[in-house]
């Protein structure tokens, strides 16, 4: 375009230098010239605008090149922990699996020795005399069977000693415990509130202890129980059943419980085979 614009004004300057072209040639050859300038600062903005729109949108395209970067990153990054989510929900269902196996056999344990129990009640009940049924209360609560003897029936008065009427009563049950050997058994002493201090007897604690103590022995010596099986202890008068206001309250909380239990070795081999946490 830049060649053409100066060939013409040669070519002008060429005629009116010879003088063989009419004034209106020359007039025209100059109108060209203008258009020819005019059209060549046309075309030169144009190639700018031009350039400048490639240069954005050569931007434009860097620009979103590194946002599908950004996101083919990210999309990465989430299959990856999607992954791991995978992996860490496939070891919580072995968790659960484990644990539910550990529930269910936390039931079967449970359901045999809550048969076990009621087994060992029915017999005991069936072997007590509607007389000793009246002195001798039979409890099985959360799987622990209670056997509570009336004070006045099982100790000489004002005494830890067993008295004779008892001795068939401990009999019986001396039986039945020696037919369930899986079960330790706790001799537990409670008392009123009345303060009692005699010889060797200085307080409620003394006489609960030397009474659970006479009953353990008596087990033992008299009838033939395992005295591995057996625990001897005392409450004293801090676990009443009732209120110690009146004689009735206080002649109910002065009694000796046998406290038949599964063994603790047992329970702590339960213990053991809970499942371990995996990692």
């Amino acid at each position: 375009m830049k060649k053409s614009v100066i060939f013409m004004s040669l070519t002008t300057v060429s005629l009116v230098l010879t003088g063989c072209v009419s004034k209106k040639e020359l007039v025209a050859c100059q109108e060209e010239n203008k258009a020819l300038q005019a059209n060549y600062v046309t075309t030169k903005e144009q190639l700018a605008a031009s350039t400048a729109r490639v240069a954005s949108l050569e931007e434009q395209m860097k620009q979103q090149q590194n946002t599908a970067s950004a996101l083919q990153r990210s999309l990465d990054k989430s299959l990856t922990n999607v992954s791991q989510t995978n992996v860490s929900m496939e070891k919580l269902v072995d968790q659960i699996n484990e644990s539910n196996k550990y529930i269910r056999h936390l039931v079967d344990v449970k359901s045999k020795s809550d048969s076990l129990n009621m087994v060992l009640t029915n017999n005991l009940t069936r072997s007590l005399s509607k007389e000793e049924l009246k002195e001798v209360d039979v409890q099985v609560l959360k799987g622990v069977v209670y056997i509570s003897l009336n004070d006045n029936m099982l100790y000489k008065s004002g005494s830890y000693e067993i008295s004779d009427r008892a001795g068939e009563t401990l009999s019986k049950i001396a039986k039945i415990i020696s037919d369930y050997k899986d079960y330790d058994v706790l001799i537990e002493g409670n008392t009123d509130n009345v303060p009692i201090s005699r010889e060797n007897i200085r307080n409620n604690w003394d006489l609960s202890c030397l009474r659970a103590s006479s009953v353990v022995q008596a087990l033992q010596g008299k009838y033939g129980v395992d005295p591995k099986r057996l625990t001897a202890g005392g409450r004293g008068e801090f676990n009443p059943l009732t209120t110690n206001d009146t004689d009735a309250g206080k002649q109910r909380n002065r009694r000796t419980q046998i406290i038949i239990t599964p063994k603790l070795d047992e329970f702590m081999e339960l213990i053991g085979q809970a499942p371990e946490e995996k990692k």
